[in-house]
């Protein structure tokens, strides 16, 4: 079950990501539900596998991924469409990757080695997606344009914060071996 409510959100990839980098494939109403209930079944697949006992290394890759592709091709499509800048996505693949790489690879983990930054991280990049939704939906442009701004400058923090988790995952080994 916990499986099937990620999957859900790996179907809406392409939709979100297609309809943040083109405004008019859908309407800002259905797109908000689509993030709505990528939320959801995010917040709720690790929940089901803990409580049904189907918690486990691979299904905690599928869930990050997942999460990753959600958002990197969200932050992706509104970077097409001018939104945002490129440097966040980009940011988000190498912050990633080094997750991935770092957790199996460098520590040799069977599961994703998490951080406090990455974390933090990973529910932040939602918000963007919600900003660029919530502009399409005002009534008012002095309120589209106030939340595209906003937007945009969360985007540029989230950028740095991304680095930060760079950088402190890149430094982290050499802390570990100090500490031993």
């Amino acid at each position: 079950m916990a499986n099937l409510l990620t999957a859900i959100r790996l179907l809406l990839v392409v939709p979100v990501a297609w309809s943040l980098a083109v405004e008019e494939l859908l309407s800002a109403s259905v797109l908000l539900l689509l993030l709505i209930v990528a939320v959801i079944t995010d917040y709720f697949d690790g929940i089901v596998a803990r409580a049904t006992g189907s918690a486990s290394p691979k299904g905690m890759l599928f869930d990050h991924g997942t999460d990753f592709l959600f958002v990197t091709s969200g932050l992706a499509g509104a970077a097409w469409a001018g939104l945002l800048p490129w440097v966040l996505p980009i940011a988000i693949v190498v912050a990633f990757s080094q997750y991935v790489l770092d957790s199996y690879l460098w520590f040799r983990q069977k599961e994703l080695r998490m951080s406090f930054l990455g974390r933090w991280n990973g529910v932040l990049y939602f918000f963007p997606l919600f900003g660029i939704c919530l502009a399409r939906l005002a009534s008012n442009n002095a309120i589209a344009y106030l939340l595209y701004v906003i937007t945009e400058f969360l985007a540029y923090g989230l950028i740095l914060s991304t680095l930060a988790s760079i950088i402190d995952r890149g430094i982290a080994p050499f802390r570990q071996s100090r500490e031993n």
